[in-house]
């Protein structure tokens, strides 16, 4: 997907910041995680707000094209979550316009639009969706404040700098019992049918409040996707944020890496893994690249070092010659030349000196595995090596193995560090898709022909496309990523391509937890599927680098039946050119609403 350069430049000469005091407090974000559960079934979610919920009206005034009025209620998750929204945020301010006279008899659809990043106040919501909505289809609008935003800003907050990432989360938890609210409010005014959508982070939020809604519901998030993980970590707003300070947080109080990141699941790693590791085999088996022999002994090998505490580093032995020789048995004693690529002097180096002379002293690892790491730039680990390495925990292998790249002896001359990198990359990603694969009762086997190979690779990758979205979540933790997902992050690349073996295992670390609660709390799957999706229409820019598409789970898989549509432009261009686009969307699809459903019973 090619991406705007306006939206680049746009968010260059932005002078906001996002989580400018950190993750905020962990007691907050593991109160957040744990509601996230409650609010992401629609059964119980739905049973949070009465539908009686008391809204007050201070503001009711005819005007010459439409009937205005303004209003406010005390935010529910105050109730269930004491103490996480600030004061000023408490008290939820909307405003509703109406037509003075409907269109249809017994028919009066109304629209709640959400706010996108940025968007403080009525006014522009107000100006460019609703008022026109009203003369082009006669449909109401409801505009609710966010929380953090205009009315309910706090006080030492700087336009839309969000303070905290925990911040994001209330405002999310906010908008999803507050939307109830008001959906609840216009059932007892006599309106409907009802809508939801919003612009960017507003499109998000719009499809997070159309999940916990138990009746027919139509649904236009504009400029979104299916988790917000990509927005922070893979998009242009990724250059907005101190990753500095979140790393040195993160690091500093161990209730974020040893309670909340365990708290957390990244949703899309593994399936996307095993998707993309079946199109290369596929390539593979077809070039016969590789035999059974080179793919058995790899595997023996991978098991003999317990590749999957540091599958990120260690290059199993690979012999192109081995072609068209038979099975040969791996000696466990054989020794396993590594090359280490270091830079002395560097703070990489010192601090590894550091976390090796740490080990030593604490008795994980022997003198003389301690100096074969500190003093050759060239060593062999033998039997004994290997074993005194897996003693060692996830977090011990990753502090002094995760600085370096690493190479087999027999790639030094014919490979560069980074394709052998990339042979690492595959062999991870080999044993993520096996391991997915058997849970669905299937495996890749070894076979004797190509054409077998062919016939098998197809039928595992349809297997990988069916499953289960339970499956595709997974338990993260550092010696666990996918490397492609890193050497994507804009705010990492400096022209040149990035090599993952350099990125500090700390960064890596804080980086993978950012995503893992991001897509814990805004990921679409994670939540209960909307009541219809044949009522939903997304509409996308084809261009945008805010919202990457890439390597996250399609909308139309998480929610099938929804129809997803384009537009050629990027975020910013989409956003100025194409809102006739998006209020086209918003009639039709309440017009699909009208002629499928009455008063929440289904039309035959």
């Amino acid at each position: 997907m090619s991406t705007s350069r306006l939206d680049a430049v746009y968010r260059s000469i932005l002078i906001t910041k996002f989580f400018t005091k950190g993750w905020g407090k962990p007691e907050n974000l593991r109160r957040l995680f744990e509601f996230r559960k409650i609010v992401s079934n629609r059964d119980e979610c739905y049973k949070l707000v009465e539908k009686d919920y008391p809204v007050t009206i201070t503001k009711e005034q005819n005007l010459s094209d439409c009937k205005l009025l303004e209003g406010y209620f005390l935010t529910p998750l105050e109730k269930y979550l004491p103490g996480i929204v600030p004061e000023i945020a408490q008290k939820a301010h909307f405003q509703a316009l109406l037509p003075l006279h409907w269109q249809e008899k017994g028919c009066k659809p109304v629209c709640l639009h959400l706010a996108g990043t940025g968007d403080h106040y009525f006014w522009r919501r107000r100006n460019l969706m609703v008022k026109p909505l009203l003369k082009e289809a006669g449909i109401g609008g409801i505009i609710l404040e966010n929380p953090f935003y205009g009315l309910r800003k706090p006080t030492d907050q700087i336009r839309s700098s969000l303070h905290n990432v925990s911040d994001i989360f209330v405002m999310g938890g906010c908008l999803i019992l507050e939307s109830l609210v008001l959906f609840h409010w216009c059932e007892r005014n006599g309106l409907g049918p009802l809508g939801v959508t919003g612009l960017s982070m507003g499109g998000h939020m719009a499809s997070l409040a159309a999940t916990n809604w138990p009746k027919p519901l139509v649904l236009v998030p504009c400029l979104s996707w299916s988790t917000a993980s990509a927005v922070f970590l893979q998009g242009v707003m990724s250059h907005s944020i101190n990753w500095d300070l979140l790393e040195d947080q993160y690091l500093s109080d161990g209730a974020y890496r040893e309670k909340l990141s365990k708290m957390v699941t990244i949703v899309d790693e593994a399936f996307l893994a095993g998707k993309k590791f079946a199109r290369t085999y596929s390539e593979k088996v077809k070039l016969g690249i590789q035999t059974n022999t080179q793919i058995e002994k790899q595997e023996h090998l991978i098991k003999s070092l317990k590749c999957d505490s540091y599958k990120d580093l260690i290059i199993c032995q690979e012999n192109d010659k081995v072609k068209n020789e038979k099975t040969k048995n791996i000696d466990l004693n054989t020794k396993v030349p590594i090359k280490i690529v270091k830079s002395e002097g560097t703070r990489e180096f010192d601090n590894l000196n550091k976390d090796l002379n740490l080990l030593l002293n604490e008795n994980k690892i022997s003198k003389t595995l301690h100096d074969k790491f500190t003093s050759n730039t060239t060593f062999e680990l033998d039997a004994t090596d290997i074993s005194e390495i897996n003693k060692l925990n996830k977090k011990e292998l990753n502090m002094f193995l995760l600085k370096f790249k690493v190479a087999s002896d027999s790639d030094k001359i014919q490979k560069s560090p980074e394709k052998v990198l990339d042979n690492a990359k595959l062999k991870q990603t080999e044993k993520l898709i096996t391991s997915e694969i058997s849970r669905n009762e299937s495996s890749l086997k070894s076979v004797k022909t190509n054409t077998e190979k062919s016939k098998e690779t197809e039928q595992t990758r349809n297997e990988i496309v069916h499953i289960d979205k339970k499956s595709e979540k997974k338990s993260w933790n550092v010696s666990e990523m996918t490397s492609d997902f890193w050497t994507n992050l804009p705010f990492l690349k400096s022209g040149k391509k990035i090599d993952i073996g350099k990125i500090h295992w700390r960064d890596r670390e804080a980086l993978q937890f950012m995503r893992g609660i991001m897509d814990e709390c805004t990921h679409l799957s994670n939540f209960s599927v909307p009541y219809d999706t044949s009522l939903i229409i997304a509409v996308c820019a084809k261009h945008d680098a805010y919202v990457p598409r890439e390597d996250v789970g399609r909308l139309e898989e998480i929610w099938p039946g929804a129809e997803v549509r384009y537009v050629d432009a990027g975020h910013v261009s989409a956003y100025i050119l194409h809102q006739s686009v998006f209020r086209a969307c918003i009639i039709e699809a309440f017009e699909r609403s009208k002629k499928k459903w009455k008063d929440g019973k289904h039309i035959e």
